[in-house]
């Protein structure tokens, strides 16, 4: 089913049909996301930042490094660690040498619940992709990197 379609439109300028498109299908490829996530009672922005903890290797992240490494940038990041502290995912401290900076890092049960969610994202991420083979994937990868270049 086309962009127009789904819309029910039939006069949009190829740039106008992109953007639409991008961000339909943006939207379409989070639902899925969210519905396999719902059951773990975790949004994909918390997903997010212990998949970026996970990735510290045990090193911790301040919430600026957390922001600027989050799919989706959110001026929430205070309110996301904070609803993971409160379901024992990660652990809060003070850094001992800047009494300022606010040290964040995942615990075992946030990495434990992230080996059970790979599991159900990749199962996501393989419907979302499934109408595509590798190379389209790589072709489709490569033209949103120009996009944005």
């Amino acid at each position: 089913m086309t962009i127009e379609e789904h819309i029910k439109t039939t006069s949009l300028k190829p740039s106008q049909r992109l953007i639409i498109n991008l961000a339909y299908t943006a939207q379409w490829s989070n639902d899925i996301l969210l519905m396999a996530l719902k059951p773990y009672d975790i949004s994909l922005q918390q997903f997010n930042v212990l998949r970026i903890l996970r990735g510290q290797k045990g090193k911790p992240a301040n919430l600026s490094t957390l922001n600027d490494r989050m799919v989706t940038k959110a001026s929430n990041t205070t309110r996301l660690v904070d609803k993971l502290l409160k379901k024992e995912l990660v652990n809060r401290s003070t850094c001992p040498s800047n009494r300022r900076k606010i040290e964040i890092t995942i615990t075992e049960a946030g990495l434990s619940l992230l080996n059970e969610l790979d599991k159900v994202v990749t199962q996501a991420e393989d419907k979302i992709t499934t109408q595509l083979d590798n190379t389209e994937i790589e072709q489709l990868n490569n033209l949103l990197n120009k996009l944005r270049t």
